[in-house]
């Protein structure tokens, strides 16, 4: 290697470093009285809870959308898409809006329904443990890690992985085949 390609991988590895100190920073919620977790890097904003405009034909956890300062912002309900319930609509319901990377670089921004925001905590590496392993049956791909806070766990959630806007699309066309 010569100096200027060590120099760019250097830079890359700072880089990262910094990202990893950055992502200690999560934003937890609730869901149906379950703790979780997505870093804060992820986060664009929270806004209280609005009523979606549904959009036929799509899959039963997508709610709608929402015009966001003029844009359209899909909302899911992240108790839904977990194979749970509806989430119930109170006063501390909420949209947290978020940023999903797609494979073009690009970003999408995406909300997702939640019972009540908690709180930003920092979860050092170390009270991170990786998923647990349930046999190739149950995906767990979607979650990042399970981490230690106040001797309980928090599932911290991969929303690149769990809200990717390809799956939501393969899904809605799934369900329009699948529909009578």
């Amino acid at each position: 290697m010569d100096n200027t390609q060590l120099a760019t991988l250097s830079t890359s590895r700072a880089l990262a470093v910094r990202e990893a100190a950055e992502q200690q920073q999560y934003l937890t919620f609730t869901l149906a009285d379950e703790m979780f977790a997505i870093g804060i890097l992820a986060i664009r904003e929270i806004i209280e809870y609005g009523h979606p405009t549904e959009v036929p034909m799509t899959p039963p956890f997508i709610r709608g959308v929402i015009n966001l300062r003029g844009a359209v912002v899909p909302v899911v309900d992240l108790a839904v898409r977990f194979g749970r319930p509806a989430s119930e609509v109170t006063r501390r319901t909420c949209i947290v809006i978020i940023d999903i990377a797609q494979a073009d670089g690009t970003a999408n921004q995406m909300g997702i329904v939640v019972d009540a925001v908690s709180e930003v905590l920092e979860i050092p590496a170390a009270d991170i443990e990786p998923p647990p392993e349930f046999g190739s049956r149950i995906r767990i791909d979607f979650i990042s890690g399970m981490g230690k806070v106040g001797g309980k766990f928090v599932v911290m959630l991969e929303v690149d992985r769990i809200l990717s806007v390809e799956e939501i699309a393969v899904v809605a066309v799934v369900n329009q085949v699948a529909a009578p």
